[in-house]
C-alpha cells in the first residue's frame, strides 16, 4: 500500500450557492462546530472529510476539510466529493422499502421466502422485518469477507455467501447486527417491486429526491469525484491508500457512494410526510424489541441514539474500507447532520455528540 503522510491541512469553506447570510445565533453555532472539526481533523490526522448541516429549512453550513486525493492535494467539496457511506446505505435502502410498504407491495411481517422462495428454509421462520432489524439471526462478516475484491453481477449471487449458514439464534430472541441481512432485503425488494435493485433505487429514491451524487460504488469503473480511500498505519502514524475492494456483494448493506449534501437532501425528505407518509416513517424508525421486550435501538434501517444531552436522534453510522460516515436527524426540530471521512475506522461517536449538541435548538 502506498504511504501518504499528511501534514498541516488547509481548511476549505465551501458555501452553498444562494445560501442566506446566517443570523448571529446560527453563525455562533457554525463557528463552534468549525472549531470542533478543525481540532478533530488535526488530532486524528484525517486525510479528508466533509460536513453538512440542515436547520431552519435550509443547509446552514457545508464545509470540506483536507483532501479527496492527498498526494495531489485535491480538496474536498461537500457538494460533489463522493464518499463510501457504508451502512448508511441501509437507511437509503429503507426508503425504497418504505415506498413498497406504503404501496402495499411489501408486507414486512411475511416470511422472507414469500418474496425470495429460493432462500433456504431455516429451523425457524424469519420475517422481512426481523431481517431488516437484525433480530433474525443471520450472520455478519467472517474473516476477511469485508475485504472482498470479487465482482458480483447480481443480488442473488451475493446471497450465496451466507444463505446456507445456520441462524445464530431463534429469530426475535436476540439482536446481532448483520449487513448480509440487507443483501436479503434487497432481494425481497426486487421481488416486491418487479425491478432490479439498483435501477429501482436510482429511479424511486435517488432520482425522486434529486440526489444526483448518490450511486453504487462500482469499483471497476472510473467515477468522477470519487474520493481516494485511506487506512491509518498506527505504527508509522501515516495515512495509506486502502486496499482495493469491490462492494458489489452488498449494495443495500454498504455499497453506495454519496455526498454529505445528498445525505442532507435525503434527511430533509424524512422530516415530513411528503416522500414517505408519517405512518411509514414511524414504522421504519421505531426500534424493534426482542421477545423479552428489550428495545434493540434499531428499526428498519434506522438506528436510534441518545446524545450526551439526553436528546434522541435517528440515523445511521457507516464504516467501510476507506470510509467512515455519520448521518442523523431530529424530526421535531428539523435538524439534519451528515459527515463523511475518506478513511477507515475514524472515531466518530464523540464528534457526533458534539455536533448534535451544537445544532439542536
Amino acid at each position: 500500500m502506498k504511504k501518504i503522510t499528511l501534514f498541516l491541512l488547509p481548511i476549505l469553506l465551501l458555501w452553498i450557492s444562494g445560501c442566506n447570510t446566517p443570523d448571529p445565533g446560527t453563525q455562533q453555532d457554525i463557528n463552534a462546530a468549525d472549531e470542533v472539526l478543525q481540532t478533530y481533523v488535526e488530532e486524528h490526522n484525517i486525510p479528508g472529510m466533509s460536513v453538512s448541516v440542515y436547520r431552519d429549512g435550509d443547509i446552514i453550513w457545508s464545509k470540506g476539510y483536507g483532501y479527496m486525493d492527498v498526494e495531489n492535494q485535491v480538496p474536498i467539496d461537500p457538494a460533489s466529493t463522493l464518499f463510501r457511506i457504508g451502512s448508511v446505505s441501509k437507511t437509503y435502502t429503507a426508503a425504497g422499502a418504505g415506498l413498497l410498504i406504503q404501496e402495499g407491495a411489501l408486507n414486512t411481517q411475511e416470511p422472507v421466502q414469500t418474496y425470495v422462495p429460493d432462500f433456504p428454509e431455516k429451523k425457524y421462520e424469519i420475517t422481512v422485518e426481523q431481517v431488516a432489524g437484525h433480530i433474525a439471526g443471520i450472520r455478519h462478516y467472517r474473516g476477511d469477507e469485508f475485504l472482498s475484491d470479487k465482482k458480483y453481477t447480481s443480488i442473488s449471487e451475493g446471497l450465496e455467501i451466507f444463505k446456507d449458514d445456520t441462524l445464530l439464534f431463534e429469530p426475535g430472541t436476540d439482536y446481532s447486527y448483520s449487513s448480509y441481512g440487507w443483501n436479503l432485503i434487497s432481494a425481497v425488494m426486487e421481488s416486491a417491486s418487479g425491478q432490479e435493485f439498483l435501477p429501482f433505487m436510482q429511479n424511486e429514491v435517488f432520482g425522486a429526491l434529486n440526489m444526483t451524487n448518490s450511486m453504487p460504488d462500482h469499483a471497476d469503473q472510473d467515477i468522477p469525484n470519487r474520493t481516494h480511500f485511506y487506512v491509518y498505519n498506527d505504527s508509522l502514524e501515516t495515512n495509506e491508500e486502502a486496499p482495493y475492494v469491490d462492494n458489489s456483494y452488498k449494495w443495500a448493506g454498504g455499497g453506495f457512494l454519496s455526498t454529505t449534501e445528498d445525505m442532507i437532501k435525503f434527511g430533509e425528505a424524512h422530516l415530513s410526510g411528503d416522500f414517505l407518509n408519517m405512518q411509514t416513517l414511524d414504522q421504519l424508525m421505531q426500534p424493534l424489541q426482542t421477545s423479552n421486550g428489550e428495545s434493540t435501538g434499531y428499526g428498519f434501517g434506522w438506528s436510534t441514539f441518545i446524545d450526551s444531552e439526553g436528546t434522541e436522534w435517528k440515523g445511521h453510522s457507516g464504516g467501510s474500507v476507506g470510509g467512515s460516515t455519520m448521518f442523523f436527524l431530529h424530526r421535531e426540530n428539523g435538524v439534519v447532520v451528515a459527515f463523511a471521512i475518506n478513511r477507515s475506522g475514524a472515531p466518530m461517536g464523540d464528534l457526533r455528540d458534539d455536533l448534535a449538541s451544537i445544532f439542536i435548538d
